[in-house]
């Protein structure tokens, strides 16, 4: 798994890529605080390497608790900047800081 923060100096977010190597899966999503843990319109497109990518423009200066939901099974992401227990869930998020 990967993640690449760009910045832009002409609006205040960062573009946010996520990487997800899941040959044998049929459906990626990155789901978090920035969209109300909803997968709809936060799906990753299948590369023909198997790898699920795409990208996100998030708001700078915050924190993002999330996961990837992988085939409806959640999955932390291992380059995560750091994690967080949540009581809602009972488990670790993956944090993102941007």
């Amino acid at each position: 798994m990967a993640i690449k923060k760009q910045y832009l100096k002409s609006k205040p977010v960062c573009k946010v890529t996520f990487s997800v190597p899941a040959k044998d899966a049929d459906t990626v999503a990155v789901v978090g605080d920035f969209n109300n843990w909803n997968p709809k319109g936060s799906m990753l497109k299948k590369l023909k390497n198997g790898t699920f990518k795409g990208t996100f423009e998030l708001p700078k200066e915050n924190s993002y608790e999330f996961r990837y939901l992988v085939d409806d099974a959640y999955v932390n992401d291992s380059e995560a900047d750091r994690y967080q227990w949540n009581d809602y869930a009972g488990t670790e998020n993956a944090v993102l800081e941007v």
